[in-house]
């Protein structure tokens, strides 16, 4: 069983941890570029060097948290994000530039959903997908708070004062952290109200090696395709708005409502959620990604599409972040969720590195438009893969 206490703290972390970390690049990267003269995709390289060091680290931590919980893997992400920061905002030169992303990319790996989710499936077994809902709540405003006050932080101080704020805010997940459960499921815990009744284990879908390697490939292919997209959005949504004619300030706070999008959709998840189960809810949130693109491109001159496409995107992605972590506990093994999921996000994490560098390329030479044409194209091949697993294994 799940106490509400651990779901609150890491809810709470996912809120910070994403917002300091993940969601960074999206509020300075402009900023950086202007005042060190670097180029867009030197400055973007940094994100896509820290998604790159998340996919080599990936199976690793996933076995860390399997052998020995999340508590300890999530406390150590921590402190590297409040590290990661300190050494953004002291850059003057690549070197320390770089370097402090590759220990977010660290950090990121160590902190972000996918750490929490093997925390709660190691805790909660087949109970967890509700407790994985709830966590990405809070994790799904991380850019609505943390972008607007990013930016708020930066007109008052500047980007490398905000950047030391940020560590300061990183490091108050610490404790939250370390408050985590080190059990795993069917271990003996503090009595406590849960979050859910005890759990009723069923035999994973993909039992035989022909049904795991196509069920691996499939939720390979929706992951990689949807974090390409997640990456792209998170560094030049903002941008790509700017870039479509709306004003520097709207396009910041109409970016803010794909997290507004995100937690209502998987609020919305939580309540009605039980109607429609694991593959089905896989089918919603991977269509929502093209018609969210195909209305972006009306952004520029009109303002309702920008609202729309910030909103729909953010309500797609948000629902794939839930389904990302509750797949894997129909289709596998949970003994070893950690380990095979953490295999099985490796390529999503090294092709999305190569996101914010592509979509900088696209919209420098091509324009904003080639940019979600771009997106329209992989948000069509994730809702394909989604379509092949629910024909392949639902109703098992």
């Amino acid at each position: 069983m799940i106490l509400r206490r651990t779901v609150l703290y890491l809810g709470l972390s996912q809120l910070v941890c994403w917002g300091t970390a993940y969601y960074l690049i999206g509020g300075f990267g402009s900023v950086i570029a202007a005042e060190l003269g670097w180029s867009r995709d030197l400055v973007y390289g940094g994100f896509s060097a820290a998604l790159l060091v998340m996919g080599f680290a990936s199976p690793y931590t996933g076995r860390l948290i399997d052998r020995h919980s999340g508590r300890a893997v999530m406390a150590v992400g921590s402190v590297l994000i409040a590290l990661g920061c300190v050494g953004i905002g002291l850059s003057h030169g690549i070197a320390l530039y770089y370097a402090s992303w590759i220990c977010l990319g660290v950090a990121m790996r160590f902190t972000l959903y996918d750490a929490a989710f093997a925390t709660l499936a190691r805790i909660g077994g087949p109970s967890a997908r509700r407790s994985m809902s709830q966590i990405t709540l809070f994790g799904g405003l991380a850019s609505t708070v943390f972008w607007p006050f990013g930016h708020m932080l930066t007109e008052a101080v500047g980007w490398r004062g905000a950047l030391f704020v940020y560590a300061a805010v990183a490091l108050a997940t610490l404790p939250l952290h370390l408050a985590i459960p080190g059990n795993r499921q069917g271990e003996t815990m503090p009595s406590a109200t849960p979050v859910a009744g005890p759990p009723v284990e069923k035999p994973p879908l993909a039992a035989s090696p022909s049904d795991s390697f196509v069920a691996g490939a499939l939720y390979a292919v929706i992951t990689t395709a949807v974090n390409f997209l997640n990456s792209g959005m998170s560094a030049h949504m903002i941008n790509i708005l700017a870039g479509l004619g709306l004003a520097a300030g709207v396009a910041v706070w109409i970016a803010t409502l794909r997290g507004i999008g995100q937690s209502l959709a998987r609020l919305a998840e939580i309540l009605f959620g039980a109607r429609l189960d694991v593959f089905g809810l896989n089918m919603l949130s991977t269509a929502l990604l093209p018609i969210a693109f195909l209305v972006g491109m009306a952004s520029g001159v009109f303002v309702p599409a920008a609202v729309a496409f910030a909103f729909v995107y953010g309500g797609g992605n948000g629902l794939t972040t839930i389904t990302r972590g509750t797949l894997p506990l129909a289709l596998f093994d949970r003994s070893t969720y950690g380990l095979v999921v953490g295999r099985l996000l490796m390529p999503s994490f090294i092709v999305s590195a190569a996101s914010p560098i592509v979509y900088a390329t696209i919209i420098d030479r091509f324009g904003n438009q080639a940019a979600l044409v771009l997106s329209i194209a992989v948000a069509c091949l994730a809702l394909a893969a989604a379509a092949a697993l629910q024909f392949r294994f639902r109703g098992r």
